[in-house]
């Protein structure tokens, strides 16, 4: 058994990645039964100064939804920065955490458009086993700082992330909501580098501006972004996406 312990200072961010990655590459090789792989830090200075999402769960998103079944990929900004709250996946929360009113929006429109009845749970992991990259640009946040981590390098990850599903052979979606997943996603050329790929926009579906056009994409509320999506994937021939959540 080899054993790899990737180090960085606060094992928050660079550690975890590196160790994500070779994770990866090593199942990829079918060599998981020969390796233990881990990631550590070298300092205690980040305690007492939590991140969100734990470093565990930090991947989740590419863990859950593996790239040859992305069919849909929808773009956050930053993690939720509440204790107990963020899980790895874009909008989701941990079972039993209070869905925040951003989610319930999303539900309420999941309802309007495919009359799917809103879940108890606002735990999106079976959206992501069923193909939906729940991708926020900036992979942790600090608790209580709002994209305290947007210049960590995480924007170049993910963008290069996206850039990757462009290039992808099956069709995708990509659901855009709001002003900073539409700049976000701008230099990508989705329509022009691909013919089955698609982005679907609206404004954000928080509070504040779901039921607003913005930027010359509709009110996120009544854009029926659900069925607008599986009618894009039905059409390239590729099976729909089963929003219904438990």
């Amino acid at each position: 058994m080899k054993k790899i312990l990737f180090i960085c200072h606060g094992n928050i961010c660079r550690s975890p990645m590196a160790e994500f990655v070779m994770k990866d590459l090593v199942k990829k090789a079918g060599l998981e039964s020969q390796f233990h792989i881990e990631s550590a830090a070298t300092s205690r200075e980040e305690l007492g100064n939590p991140v969100y999402p734990p470093a565990r769960r930090i991947f989740h998103a590419f863990d859950s939804c593996p790239f040859d079944r992305v069919r849909a990929v929808i773009i956050g900004q930053d993690p939720y920065h509440g204790p107990g709250q963020a899980n790895g996946l874009a909008f989701s929360v941990s079972p039993g955490v209070a869905i925040p009113p951003s989610l319930r929006n999303i539900f309420k429109e999941l309802q309007d458009d495919l009359g799917c009845p809103p879940p108890k749970s606002g735990d999106l992991t079976p959206w992501a086993e069923r193909g939906v990259l729940l991708l926020n640009t900036s992979l942790t946040v600090e608790q209580g700082k709002p994209a305290s981590h947007a210049a960590w390098g995480w924007q170049l990850f993910v963008s290069d992330i996206c850039r990757a599903c462009v290039a992808l052979p099956q069709p995708i979606v990509f659901l855009l909501w709001g002003g900073h997943a539409r700049s976000f996603t701008a230099g990508l050329q989705i329509y022009s580098r691909s013919e089955n790929k698609c982005s679907l926009c609206s404004s954000h579906p928080s509070p504040l501006g779901a039921a607003k056009a913005s930027g010359g994409a509709p009110a996120f509320l009544g854009s029926r972004p659900f069925s607008q999506a599986n009618r894009f994937l039905k059409a390239m021939g590729a099976a729909p996406v089963n929003w219904a959540l438990p």
